[in-house]
């Protein structure tokens, strides 16, 4: 255990525990959105009612997950200093971005839909829900070019020992990033919507606020299946990209050991990282991976052995965190598929089952998700900006007792903010809506009835 596994940890354990509230913050951002949108075309507060409940799960999740942030970014001080030093000038500008850009859209726009309601006009707090969703969306951008110019490292001059920005437009720009970002954003749809799914289908088999908890399914299981659908298409493209960028990572993934041309596609493998190959492999496809990877069946692919073993990834967390995450993404298709054809059906409080299942997958797309970060983060490996800095050139001169200390007291605290946000949200999830307001409903009825006698 030295300072540098230490770090690598520690960030580990931060970034894992503030990736359970963005996805969940970035999905329910647009769904409140929507759902107020309804209300104010429609006038029907049941609407209203829907956006105050879920967007009060929503704010929640929000101000834990800024806390976590927060605490994250002093890392790159304390933990990361050689890092910040070599490439502060390239990965300070789109933080500072976030910060001044996005982060601020969603701090203000939030006050304002939190305590707006009937104190500004029903446009004007619409128009704070639709800033609060951009703000969220805005600043996985500029998370996601950081993090796509660690992977793939483009718009930069090496000048006095450190990496010096000159090329902005092509930062943004970033293949890499833009892949990422798409496939994190349906991933967050795909999260946002099961959840939502889960607390109705909890509801719907109590028979608690039926009416209220089938329109919620109905608009989740649209953002669901919009994510579901997305998630495999973008992830495909993510896969071909890092194949042609960062192909040890790429072989990782797919436990290829020996460079070669037509390489098949195993639905059963076992890789072994001592003997550098697979022991087990069933039922190949044959050429389907270098088809995957390059739209070629005859395509070459890079092996692991043709890479130096100091700078391969470690197989075993990528492969396998890899094949998982892909069978939760043919899992949540599937559910998101079958949720539409009985809601279709009018069959959905009948299917007991399906609405049990439903309310327990609701952490499986947050494993899905940190397994999706732990295959690009690892898959990575040994570099911390891939191919100029290693993990090991990287890290803070301090000391390991240090670290060691600092990683129990931030487990620790991130353990019981975590705690505390899935506690109070089950809670308020489980209490339901409150009741729509009786006067102003009695006011929509009003305006209906006059408006139908005065067509008639």
């Amino acid at each position: 255990m030295d300072a540098v596994l230490l770090s690598r940890l520690q960030f580990a354990v931060t970034v894992g525990f503030h990736f359970l509230f963005v996805p969940l913050t970035i999905g329910f951002a647009l769904l409140v959105a929507v759902m107020e949108t309804l209300y104010v075309r429609s006038g029907d507060t049941r609407y209203k009612s829907m956006a105050k409940f879920w967007g009060k799960l929503f704010t929640i999740n929000f101000v834990l997950g800024v806390v976590t942030g927060l605490t994250m970014e002093f890392q790159f001080g304390t933990n990361w200093s050689e890092y910040s030093k070599f490439m502060g000038d390239i990965f300070g500008s789109p933080l500072a971005i976030e910060a001044l850009m996005a982060f601020f859209l969603e701090s203000t726009f939030i006050s304002i839909w939190i305590f707006g309601w009937e104190r500004v006009s029903k446009k004007a707090h619409l128009f704070a829900a639709w800033m609060v969703a951009l703000g969220t969306h805005l600043s996985a951008v500029w998370i996601i070019v950081a993090n796509g110019w660690m992977q793939n490292p483009v718009g930069y001059v090496l000048r006095n020992g450190r990496a010096e920005l000159n090329n902005f437009t092509a930062v943004i720009t970033n293949s890499y990033a833009w892949h990422e970002y798409f496939h994190v954003i349906l991933s967050a749809y795909v999260l946002s919507g099961f959840v939502v799914l889960g607390i109705s289908a909890y509801h719907l088999l109590r028979k608690q606020n039926v009416e209220f908890f089938k329109n919620s399914f109905r608009i989740a299981l649209v953002i669901a299946l919009i994510g579901a659908l997305g998630v495999p298409l973008t992830g495909h493209f993510n896969g071909q990209n890092t194949a042609r960028v960062q192909p040890s990572k790429f072989a990782a993934m797919e436990a290829i050991w020996k460079t070669g041309q037509g390489i098949p596609a195993y639905l059963v493998v076992i890789p072994s990282e001592r003997s550098e190959s697979n022991p087990v492999e069933a039922i190949g496809i044959p050429g389907l991976t270098s088809f995957l990877a390059f739209n070629n069946f005859n395509a070459k692919v890079t092996g692991l052995k043709d890479i130096p073993p100091a700078k391969r990834p470690p197989v075993a967390p990528v492969f396998w965190g890899f094949r998982i995450m892909v069978l939760l993404g043919i899992y949540f298709l599937g559910m998101a598929a079958f949720g539409w054809y009985l809601q279709a059906k009018n069959r959905l409080l009948d299917s007991t089952r399906f609405l049990k299942l439903l309310l327990y997958s609701i952490p499986l797309p947050y494993i899905a998700i940190n397994l999706g970060w732990m295959v690009t983060e690892v898959g990575r490996q040994p570099w911390t900006v891939y191919n100029l800095m290693t993990s090991a050139k990287s890290v803070s001169p301090v000391a390991v007792s240090n670290v060691l200390f600092s990683l129990t007291a931030v487990t620790m605290l991130y353990s019981l903010l975590v705690v505390l946000d899935f506690y109070l949200i089950a809670k308020n999830a489980k209490n339901g809506p409150e009741p729509i307001n009786e006067v102003e409903d009695a006011s929509t009825v009003v305006r209906s009835k006059f408006v139908l006698s005065s067509n008639s």
